[in-house]
This record gives C-alpha cells, structure tokens and sequence, in this order.
C-alpha cells in the first residue's frame, strides 16, 4: 500500500494541533511514549509532541490499516551507526558520549547564500510528525513516527545556484565522542549524498525527534537526514556539514564497496546485494519475513524522479 504525506502547506485544520491543545498534553506524553513501546498505540495517535518542540503540524497517513509502529524501545536499541560500533547495541550502549550542544551544521557550495546554523535555531523551523517505513539493506525494516521538517526548507534559504545537482552530507567526525572511529571499517568521516531533486523532494526530512520526544543519540541526534524511499544508510546521522555541488559526491559505503552499495540505493527487490536477496524483509519484533516493495512502498510519489533510469545498473 502507498500512502502520500502533506507538507505542513497543505494540512487541513483538523489536523493541526493547537498550541494551547498542544501545551495541555505535555503531561501525558510519559504516559503516551510508554504505551508505543509496549505496541498498544496505532502507528498515529495523535499525540501532541514533546521536549522543544512548538505546536506542531501532525501528518496522518492516508490509509488506516498503516503497518503498526515499531516498539520505541526496539527502535533505540537495535540501531547502525557504526561511528559508535558495529553491533546492534552498540549505539545505544555507547552513544551516551556524544555532545549534542552546542552544535551547528555549515551549509555552503554552489549556493548564493552559505550559512552555519545552529540546532536552536533549526528547532525554530515549523515542525511535522511523519510516520515513514525505513528498510535496512540487511533486510530488516522498521515503522517510526519522526518529528521534523522538510530539507528543502533549508535548503531553499540558501538559494541553490544552477551549478548545484547534488547535495553532500557530512557526520560529526571526533575520536573522542565516537570510539568507533578508531575502526578502520570505513573511511571517516561518514558522508552520503542525493541528487538535488531528490534533496528537495517533499518525502526528505531532517528529523530531530521520534515518537514525540528528542532524537536519541544512537538514532543521530540532533539531527538526521531520513529518506524513506532508500536504504537506512542513505538517512545519514548527527550531521555538521551540507554541500551543494555540481558532481556526484563520493559516499561512505560506495567508496568501501562500491558492488554493493550503489549511490542511488533505492529500495528495489529485484536487484539483491551480492551477499543475500533483498526480494524480503523482517519486520522488527516480527519472526516472518514479508516481501519488498519497490521504492519502500513510496513508489507513487517517488517513482517519476527516476523516469528512463535503469534502476538495475544505477542501484
């Protein structure tokens, strides 16, 4: 099933909440973030949201049957970010060592207007509670409600030159807070990239929250890139640094195998890594496997960006 979600433009009143409405709750959210662990909410509940965030525009999925949110707890402690390990516990248990504040990102490149912006700053934009599949290429996959903004937002006030085709990202890179980067598993910083279009696409958010509360270390805090039509390792974490280019930027997991991981990276069943199938996938807290859907499931808003490709060379 495909769903399509609203900008913050185009949300109908009933599905904003009041700021007062908003206020009222925050004493509820303890009550409301444990229940989701426990699997006892839908995938929207309509909870307000907590921490720093203001009112904040809430976007509903189209279709009710929307696959169950996956359990907050599995989400934080079942986690790839091998700045921090390259178990999935790691994170969560070593993550505690990153420094979210002070933090800014710099934003510069083929643009008119370069800026570095701090996470307080960011916290300003208006801000949407999106429910968006996420598909490991292992082959396991979550359902997690994130609390963000679009990127073309930002990206926007720094007025893309005609120059700019991609967008380059950058991962915090610091021994000191992160002890996995004295591995030698990949070559550091971690960096990831997009076509421009696919940065501006109104599907691609930065997120620095989920399930109503502040982003979690071990899932990228402060603040993430998330693109739900790709492999998790696209949806780069606790980024300091944006560039807007005019080639292909070079991306960590290409770079250390580029048979395996293609720039693109769209979610497609019928193109398996080299190592297993990617025709299906496990649900976390699942013990079936289901299978794969092109583009994650986003394929009507997603697939026209890709009009004319091969999706099998260019994977």
């Amino acid at each position: 099933m495909l769903f399509k979600f609203p900008t913050a433009s185009q949300a109908r009143e009933d599905e904003v909440t009041p700021r007062e409405l908003f206020l009222s709750r925050r004493s509820l959210i303890a009550g409301g973030a444990a229940a989701m662990a426990l699997g006892g909410l839908p995938v929207w509940s309509g909870n307000a949201l907590a921490g720093p965030f203001q009112a904040a525009t809430t976007i509903k999925p189209a279709d009710p049957k929307f696959d169950p949110t996956t359990p907050m707890k599995s989400a934080t402690t079942y986690n790839n970010f091998y700045e921090f390990g390259t178990g999935k516990s790691d994170p969560a248990e070593n993550a505690g060592t990153l420094k979210t504040r002070p933090w800014e990102i710099a934003i510069g490149g083929e643009v008119g207007k370069p800026m570095t912006i701090g996470i307080e700053d960011l916290l300003k934009f208006p801000m949407e509670e999106r429910v968006y599949r996420l598909r490991c290429v292992e082959g396991w996959s979550m359902v997690i409600p994130w609390v963000g903004f679009p990127l073309a937002e930002l990206l926007k006030r720094v007025e893309p030159t005609g120059n700019a085709k991609y967008v380059a990202f950058q991962t915090l890179n610091d021994p000191k807070q992160m002890p996995g980067l004295r591995s030698w598993v990949l070559d550091w910083p971690y960096t990831e990239g997009l076509r421009l279009d696919e940065a501006m696409h109104p599907l691609t958010m930065l997120a620095v929250g989920m399930y109503g509360e502040v982003l979690p270390n071990q899932n990228g805090a402060p603040i993430r890139l998330v693109v739900p039509w790709k492999y998790g390792f696209k949806s780069i974490k606790s980024i300091v640094k944006i560039s807007l280019v005019k080639d292909q930027p070079a991306t960590a997991w290409n770079k250390s195998q580029p048979r395996e991981y293609g720039f693109y990276s769209n979610v497609n069943p019928d193109v398996d890594h080299p190592r297993w199938s990617q025709a299906t996938e496990r649900r976390v807290g699942d013990f079936s496997r289901r299978k794969t859907l092109p583009f994650n499931g986003y394929g009507e808003e997603v697939a026209s960006l890709y009009a004319g490709m091969d999706l099998k060379a260019n994977y």
